[in-house]
């Protein structure tokens, strides 16, 4: 299956991954109107500590632990990936606690968020196409 992939040695730190993310997931068609103003709450998230800088997103792993400890039932796995529905979320973050990678995150509605790699869209995740020093890639890669 393909997932995204970061690679901090070319990352610049310099957000537009958060952006483009939060754009990608606001509906919108023109990226102006999405966020001119507005906070932003992207599911990737750049990391900085030591001068070195990546970004953190879902692994969409092969066993997750966060699909296995949901409450609800709210998070699954469709075709590789691992979804959302926030209808079935409660807002009790135990996905949140559970993530090792600190890949899902509370959204600004109580429910929680991640990646879901653009599915909304077309797939092709917005991060990966934006990216000025392609730092992040979308390809085949090892089962996690």
């Amino acid at each position: 299956m393909k997932r995204i992939y970061v690679d901090e040695k070319w990352c610049l730190g310099c957000h537009l991954c958060e952006y483009y993310c939060a754009f990608s997931n606001s509906g919108e068609n023109d990226m102006v109107k999405a966020l001119k103003n507005k906070m932003i709450h992207p599911r990737i998230q750049v990391e900085e500590n030591n001068g070195i800088s990546f970004a953190v997103n879902c692994r969409h792993c092969e066993d997750p632990i966060c699909v296995k400890g949901c409450l609800t039932g709210a998070l699954s796995i469709e075709n590789g990936v691992i979804r959302i529905d926030k209808k079935k979320c409660i807002g009790c973050y135990t996905c949140i606690a559970l993530c090792p990678y600190g890949a899902v995150m509370p959204s600004p509605d109580g429910v929680v968020q991640k990646c879901e790699l653009c599915l909304q869209r077309d797939g092709n995740p917005m991060c990966v196409q934006n990216c000025p020093n392609q730092a992040i890639v979308y390809e085949e890669g090892v089962e996690i």
